[in-house]
């Protein structure tokens, strides 16, 4: 809530107006009648679903992932954000791009495909990610803590 998607989103519109190809994706509050009630994945290219809703009842499924309140569709999550990743992964070195990801946290970090896709995204020659991460709060999340600490990231706080 400090602003992080604001910021991509600004800065998306930003570089997109200068004529700079970016693709990539971010997270976006679900409000109903002032309360939040989940979050969507919103891709550049102007797709949308839903990668977590309030659950309605207190009992969990074995299966089902949970952060606090809400339940993960992952299903949803990497349906819209895989092809996306690949693609930018697969891209010839002329059509190199900005990639946008929106968050590396705790919600996304249930599809372990994801955390490939992004491990390849930052390893790719020449894809520049912009990209948020949370501040850890109690047990740090390996993938974050992996890419604060890598010697080509530049980790900026915001507040």
């Amino acid at each position: 809530g400090v602003g992080k998607t604001t910021l991509i989103q600004k800065v998306t519109q930003a570089l997109k107006s200068s004529g700079i190809p970016i693709d990539g994706f971010y997270t976006e509050e679900v409000r109903e009648g002032g309360r939040r009630t989940g979050f969507d994945v919103v891709t550049l290219s102007g797709k949308r679903g839903p990668l977590s809703r309030v659950s309605s009842d207190s009992s969990t499924s074995r299966r089902e992932c949970r952060v606090g309140q809400y339940v993960v569709d992952i299903v949803s999550f990497e349906q819209l954000v895989l092809p996306m990743l690949r693609n930018v992964n697969h891209g010839s070195d002329a059509e190199k791009k900005i990639c946008v990801i929106d968050e590396i946290g705790k919600m996304e970090l249930f599809s372990q495909a994801f955390i490939q896709a992004v491990r390849q995204t930052l390893t790719g020659s020449g894809t520049v990610v912009l990209g948020t991460i949370p501040i850890p709060k109690g047990k740090p999340l390996d993938l974050v803590e992996e890419i604060r600490s890598r010697k080509d990231v530049k980790v900026f706080n915001v507040s």
